[in-house]
């Protein structure tokens, strides 16, 4: 795990526990929490001052606490999502006061999904950003021109909007568009349209997106197993580092077996290089081969054979 994704993990974790505390009642000293988390007194101010400045706290003797009206009325989703927002302040186009209640207040909460600790800024995209999430609150249709690749625009009329989707810091719209489930890049969407007729939500897309790690949508998908050595095996077991990663078995020596199920080759290939040669693909075996193909190439260039 780089440096960033270290600091975004803890930051997370502290924001997360403080507002449980507040949540149920606690009456929090910032010496004391300083103490707990590891960080000096002005990280702890900052933290209730500036990224908390949002929710009714009463400050009472160099105490906080949370005003007793909203008093467990936080779930453990909200208390999760403000602090994973509360620490990326440019992951969406606008972090105010306004936006951060609406985390709480709204539905708006279920329009996205973030997958990731690095992300594209949306600045700019405020007014795009926040039609296309009522749109999906409210089953809207949308109409929108579609930039693809230079000199390829198309204009898509009613398109069911289903999630936002943060993908390794891109955003995608999932979406139902000419009878298929497809993942719109956000930033090549124009001319945005909310229409005024509603659709009935497709239920099992919903459950697609859940159990889906990417953002390959509506195709077929392959099921890849993989040995991962011993040395590594823990990095496994403690996060998914693949997309769909699921643990098989552990072997003697330590090493593990990994299953994912992908849509694309690159998908895994791509984690499986960084993992060199702690990782290999037993199946499909074309995968390995593609995998070694690919590597045999580089080497070549590299020694000026090519």
């Amino acid at each position: 795990m780089n440096r960033s994704a270290k600091v975004h993990d803890t930051l997370v974790y502290r924001l997360s526990q403080v507002l449980t505390k507040l949540n149920q009642g606690e009456s929090l000293d910032p010496q004391a929490l300083a103490g707990e988390f590891g960080v000096n007194l002005r990280t702890i101010q900052r933290d209730l001052n500036v990224r908390f400045a949002c929710l009714p706290l009463i400050k009472n003797a160099g105490r906080y606490r949370l005003d007793a009206a909203h008093l467990g009325k936080l779930t453990i989703k909200d208390i999760s999502q403000f602090a994973t927002l509360s620490g990326v302040s440019g992951l969406f186009p606008q972090l105010s006061e306004q936006f951060l209640r609406g985390v709480f207040d709204s539905d708006r909460k279920d329009a996205w999904v973030v997958k990731g600790h690095h992300y594209e800024d949306l600045r700019g995209k405020d007014a795009l950003f926040s039609t296309l999430e009522q749109a999906i609150v409210d089953h809207r249709h949308i109409q929108f021109t579609y930039n693809k690749a230079p000199g390829q625009s198309k204009l898509r009329q009613q398109v069911e909007p289903y999630k936002l989707i943060n993908q390794k810091g891109i955003w995608y719209l999932a979406a139902w568009d000419d009878g298929k489930l497809k993942a719109f890049t956000v930033t090549k969407m124009e001319g945005l349209i909310a229409a005024s007729t509603a659709f009935k939500p497709r239920p099992y897309i919903d459950e697609e997106l859940a159990k889906c790690d990417g953002i390959w949508l509506g195709v077929q998908r392959q099921r890849v197993v993989l040995r991962v050595a011993g040395g590594v095996a823990d990095y496994f077991k403690r996060r998914k580092l693949i997309p769909n990663q699921q643990i098989e078995r552990e072997l003697m020596g330590g090493d593990i077996l990994v299953s994912t199920t992908v849509a694309q080759p690159d998908e895994v290939l791509s984690i499986v290089r960084y993992w060199i040669p702690h990782v290999r693909i037993l199946e499909p075996v074309e995968f390995q081969q593609q995998l070694e193909a690919g590597l045999a190439g580089y080497l070549q260039v590299g020694s000026g054979k090519a």
